[in-house]
């Protein structure tokens, strides 16, 4: 098992600007290298066997559904690669930016370690459902990570911001609002997570609460998030008049997620999240 470093986190909850300065992580021995689109983790092959939550509304905390359609779920989307023909195999979701055309989701997801460089030809489906896009696909334009984690498959920096290309004359936070991103926000919170196994084409979505699994990795016990769920945000604190939440994490981190379909892990988001978010806002 990887030795996690550990830090003093203050709560905080924040849309972040300006410059940043990445920090190191020790770790004890670097992990085997990993794909993008491998199965690690909870990214998804599209072999994995069908699942089909049978409720259509929240049941109890832990337990899937299938969510309705929703301005809160059009901003959480499948990833597919080069367009919508083959698997989607990862979850995103839109959160708000100067640029107003980014998303955040696992590194996993987005950079392939093998070359050292992100996946080409991603692009971004919100709310598909059945084969069907209601604002058609984005293309993903440039891809950040931290380069501690493509260098070494850091679990505690596995979360991609993405950048996406406009359509017809509109950026994607435009089209669909966004969410803003929490730091520091402690490891016991409320929230709602929504992702796409690559076994169906809806999402499910689960609401609990979120606990500690070490002092940079938080868990939750959520029903059947098998593979394709990777990148999922964890939201809490929506907001249905302002139409906005808070995305405190996404389903990755330890183990890219966890081995089991019944219990995710997310990433803290701390300063490292937050200065990798600055630099995505910089770099876009």
């Amino acid at each position: 098992m990887r030795l996690l470093a550990w830090k003093t986190l203050l709560p905080l909850t924040l849309v972040v600007m300006g410059a940043g300065v990445l920090t190191g992580y020790a770790t004890e021995e670097p992990p085997p290298p990993l794909a993008a689109r491998d199965g690690f983790g909870k990214s998804g092959t599209g072999d994995e066997p069908p699942q089909d939550p049978a409720a259509t509304a929240p049941a109890s905390d832990g337990r899937a559904y299938t969510p309705r359609r929703t301005e809160e779920n059009a901003r959480i989307g499948a990833i597919f690669e080069k367009d919508d023909t083959g698997n989607h195999f990862c979850t995103a979701s839109v959160v708000q930016s100067p640029g107003r055309n980014m998303l955040v989701t696992a590194a996993h997801c987005a950079f392939d370690p093998d070359t050292g460089k992100p996946v080409d030809g991603l692009v971004f489906a919100p709310d598909y459902r059945d084969g069907k896009e209601p604002t058609g696909l984005w293309k993903v334009r440039k891809v950040f990570v931290d380069h501690r984690w493509a260098a070494s498959d850091d679990e505690d920096l596995d979360v991609a911001f993405l950048t996406l290309d406009s359509k017809d004359g509109k950026q994607i936070q435009d089209v669909l609002g966004g969410n803003t991103l929490g730091i520091d926000r402690g490891f016991d919170n409320e929230v709602k997570v929504t992702g796409y196994p690559s076994s169906r084409n809806t999402p499910i979505s689960c609401q609990n609460r979120t606990t500690k699994y070490s002092g940079t990795q938080m868990r939750i016990q959520c029903d059947d998030f098998a593979g394709g769920t990777s990148g999922s945000p964890w939201l809490a604190d929506y907001d249905p008049k302002s139409q906005t939440g808070t995305v405190i994490g996404v389903l990755g981190g330890h183990l890219g997620g966890g081995d089991e379909d019944d219990v995710s892990y997310a990433a803290y988001f701390d300063d490292d999240i937050a200065a990798l978010y600055r630099r995505a806002q910089d770099g876009d």
